[in-house]
C-alpha cells in the first residue's frame, strides 16, 4: 500500500490543490485499502473453511471452526492492514500541493 500511495502522491497532491482536505484524502486511501482487506478476508475465510477437514484431527482443545479464532485473526489482520494504509496516506497529505503541480 505504501508503494501504491507513493505512486499516487502526484494525484493526491492535485486533489489537495483543488480543495480536498487531509481527511478526505486519507479516507480515499483507507476505503481502497478496506476493499482489499474485505476481499482478502472473505477469500481467507472460504479457504480456511475448506481446509478445516484436513486440520481437524491435529487440533486439541478447540474445534476446527472456532468462531473466536476466526474473528480474532480477522480483527488482527484488519487492524494491521488499516495501519498499513493509514500511515502512507498521512504522509501523502503532507506533500505541498504546489510541488505536486510543478512535477507535471
Amino acid at each position: 500500500m505504501s508503494y501504491n500511495v507513493s505512486r499516487r502522491t502526484h494525484e493526491l497532491g492535485i486533489r489537495l490543490a483543488l480543495g480536498a482536505n487531509d481527511g478526505e484524502v486519507v479516507w480515499l486511501v483507507l476505503s481502497q485499502g478496506l476493499k482489499l482487506v474485505l476481499a482478502g478476508a472473505l477469500a481467507g475465510l472460504l479457504e480456511s473453511f475448506g481446509l478445516t477437514r484436513l486440520l481437524a484431527n491435529q487440533l486439541y482443545g478447540i474445534t476446527a471452526t472456532d468462531p473466536v479464532t476466526f474473528v480474532g485473526v480477522i480483527a488482527l489482520l484488519g487492524a494491521v492492514a488499516m495501519a498499513a494504509c493509514y500511515f502512507p496516506a498521512r504522509k501523502a497529505t503532507g506533500v505541498d500541493p504546489l510541488t505536486a503541480l510543478r512535477c507535471e
